[in-house]
């Protein structure tokens, strides 16, 4: 401690003091008092416009450019990954807003629990989307296919018949 004197006096500060003594716990409160004014701003959920933006973003990209989802599925038109992609946004923000207990949840914990809800919520519906669109896209298909099997399968049949009558 005798140390710190000759350096606080350099520097134009007085040392400080020991944790244990009296003169330290206005520091401790100030510190405490400077921290809570920070947490008030450190907001986890609901996140900004800014962020949801981004996710939306994110979203078409996904569908729309090559990726694992549309290598899978196949890969959306920009225009319809772009309104597929803020549906998709607004209806897991709107299912996460529900599930949270209050506009603002009270701990950064209870944020951080909302926002994985609502991460896993986008994810969800953006794999269910895929999905649903590739089965759409491939049951046409399969059953043009399967008009042709039975027109063909049915058309010698149908010159069989002739052939028997005549």
């Amino acid at each position: 401690m005798a140390e710190d004197a000759p350096n606080a006096a350099a520097e134009g500060g007085q040392p400080a003091p020991p944790e244990g003594s009296a003169d330290a716990a206005p520091l401790a409160t100030a510190g405490a008092k400077a921290a809570e004014a920070l947490l008030p701003s450190l907001s986890i959920w609901p996140p900004s416009q800014r962020t949801r933006d981004a996710v939306v973003r994110r979203l078409v990209q996904t569908l729309a450019a090559p990726s694992v989802l549309s290598q899978r599925y196949g890969a959306v038109p920009e225009p319809e990954a772009e309104r597929a992609a803020a549906a998709v946004e607004a209806k897991a923000f709107a299912a996460a807003s529900k599930s949270a207990a209050a506009e603002s949840p009270a701990s950064i914990e209870e944020g951080i629990e909302v926002l994985q809800a609502y991460s896993k919520e986008v994810s969800r519906r953006l794999l269910e989307l895929a999905k649903t669109r590739s089965a759409a896209a491939t049951a046409p298909a399969e059953g043009s296919v399967q008009e042709a099997e039975d027109s063909s399968a049915t058309a010698p049949a149908a010159e069989e018949a002739a052939v028997k009558e005549e």
